[in-house]
């Protein structure tokens, strides 16, 4: 465990439209000569049953002409509008009050009906991608950020190093569906003297979720950080500007990730181009300890028992290093190792997952994921950051 001094920091904690005027709906003439006879008509005295011996009515009338003694306007509606019931034809011998009793029980009918549905348009996928246009796949769920694969189905295609320049080729790994539009997209770094098989696991996990995944291998499996952190820049540029799923891709909205020095090389990458949507350095190793030039929003992954990039001497400072204005964070896994995100991790999935969908995609629905901030568990030592987000 860490101590408890070191988990405190600074600004940061532990764990209708208006209606058209409806047409004249009295029937009265928009001849202002016909007015008067109206007005005499109803100076009458007052007769029970229907006034059939009213001059001008016309006997075979209903409804407004009945009142006014005229017939409708020819531009009056002879069809009903779609959200008005159809009127009831009453059973012999029923009285009027039946007949209004019933209207309003259709009308009541009618209204909840359409409330049913307002409720309904609000509430759907089609109305959330209309205030985020960038949102991918259904409302997230604790499940559904930890499950092997989320709603897309995925396929892969290889990038030979002989058809790329500036790194060593890879897998691509993306969505199959067309409907959703374009995706974010991640280049994603193996570490010192591995290959990208070492990330492999990522690559359809993440896809799933709604991104491009570039698993990369380097130019030599001994290139220092700053190298992988040119690499990765390289590669998101082959991925947007010259792959064949180019089109699939929003160039504005890329992240990075990568392990060991291909974690250091995230920073770099970070600190190169700052433009980037979002960074995760797992297990991270580099010798430079500070990274003030770093304005994208950094998710770094420490383990306790990691001998080979100690968090004491990496993941730690490094996290330290970054600006306080930049939406950061700090996990570290218990009971792992430096080389625990080089197989299936369900902590490393659900908590990259929701940091490449928040900073990526700008989708708020995966911040509860990561405000209030993570207590530790059986998998989590420590996490660290800053709540709540301001990208």
């Amino acid at each position: 465990m860490r101590p408890a001094a070191r988990v405190a920091e600074r600004g940061e904690g532990l764990t209708a439209p208006t209606s058209a005027a409806r047409p004249n709906e009295t029937g009265d003439s928009a001849d202002p000569g016909a007015r008067p006879a109206a007005r005499q008509w109803q100076r009458q005295p007052h007769r029970r049953g229907r006034p059939a011996d009213v001059p001008g009515r016309d006997p075979t009338c209903s409804g407004p002409c009945a009142i006014t003694g005229r017939p409708l306007a020819t531009t009056e509606r002879t069809t009903p509008r779609a959200a008005e019931p159809p009127t009831p034809t009453p059973p012999p011998g029923a009285s009027r009050p039946a007949l209004r009793g019933t209207r309003r029980r259709l009308a009541g009918l009618t209204a909840a009906a359409a409330a049913v549905v307002a409720l309904s348009t609000l509430t759907s996928p089609g109305a959330q991608a209309a205030d985020n246009p960038y949102e991918r796949g259904p409302a997230p769920t604790e499940s559904s950020i930890e499950a092997l694969r989320g709603p897309y189905s995925v396929a892969d295609t290889s990038v030979s190093s002989l058809a790329v320049t500036g790194f060593g080729g890879g897998t691509i790994y993306y969505p199959t569906s067309t409907s959703d539009g374009t995706f974010g997209a991640v280049a994603i770094a193996p570490g010192f003297t591995a290959y990208q098989s070492s990330m492999a696991w990522l690559g359809p996990r993440l896809a799933s979720q709604g991104f491009v995944v570039f698993t990369i291998d380097t130019n030599t499996t001994l290139d220092q950080p700053d190298s992988r952190g040119r690499q990765l820049l390289a590669a998101l540029d082959y991925l947007t500007e010259r792959s064949s799923v180019r089109g699939r891709i929003d160039s504005s909205r890329l992240g990075v990730m990568g392990h060991s020095m291909g974690g250091g090389g995230t920073l770099e990458a970070a600190k190169s181009r700052p433009s980037l949507q979002a960074a995760i350095p797992l297990t991270p190793w580099n010798l430079d300890k500070s990274w003030p030039e770093v304005s994208t929003p950094t998710l770094i992954v420490g383990a306790d028992g990691d001998t080979i990039a100690p968090v004491a001497s990496h993941a730690e400072p490094f996290y330290s290093g970054l600006p306080s204005a930049t939406d950061r964070a700090y996990l570290e896994l218990n009971g792992a190792t430096h080389f625990s995100p080089n197989t299936s991790n369900t902590t490393i999935a659900k908590y990259s997952v929701s940091w490449l969908k928040r900073f990526i995609d700008n989708d708020t629905r995966y911040e509860q994921f990561l405000c209030p901030l993570p207590r530790p568990s059986l998998t989590i030592e420590e996490y660290r950051g800053n709540c709540p987000h301001g990208s």
